[in-house]
């Protein structure tokens, strides 16, 4: 299987191009992604930690999904197929709140630098599927929850996470 690819674009979140995920985390290079956020009808957060085998920030938790559109696709089309994949829960195209842009450097040599469009899904607390390649579990929050445990333990969400919280929690009350 050919490995995937992502939209490379400028800080105006123009395409540039494509080049394939990993040679993308290995360079540095500015591309798309999404990160989407899940509350329930509670005001929970979905919490997932990722896969303890995943190339960067195995093991940590971050918000329900993120992810990178594939060329051809929008960053909402990307997102309800990744929620599939990743959680096996169906989602409406999802509302984006804003956009960011950041960088950072992983103790394994790998990059992100991404330009990420952060979304909101509403849901019902429901049953997961878990792709086990993708996900070690998940877990419904609240965010107060989720403030106490980042003041303690800031070294157990991933890097983008820890950016956007306070940003989010505002915008979504």
């Amino acid at each position: 299987m050919a490995e995937p690819l992502v939209i490379l674009v400028d800080e105006h979140d123009r395409p540039t191009g494509t080049m394939g995920k990993m040679e993308a985390h290995e360079k540095g290079v500015l591309h798309r992604a999404f990160s989407v956020f899940v509350i329930n009808n509670q005001g929970e957060w979905l919490m997932q930690q990722r896969a303890f085998s995943k190339y960067h920030s195995p093991g940590l938790w971050t918000n329900a999904c993120c992810s990178h559109p594939a060329p051809g696709e929008t960053v909402q089309e990307a997102a309800v197929r990744r929620m599939q994949e990743e959680l096996g829960i169906a989602i409406e195209a999802p509302e984006t709140l804003f956009t960011f842009q950041y960088q950072v450097e992983f103790n394994n040599g790998l990059f992100e630098h991404e330009l990420d469009h952060v979304l909101l899904c509403r849901l019902p607390a429901q049953e997961f599927n878990l792709n086990e390649e993708e996900v070690a579990s998940v877990n419904w929050l609240s965010s107060t929850a989720i403030a106490e445990q980042l003041e303690q333990h800031p070294e157990h969400f991933t890097h983008w996470f820890r950016l956007v919280f306070d940003r989010v929690r505002e915008l979504i009350g």
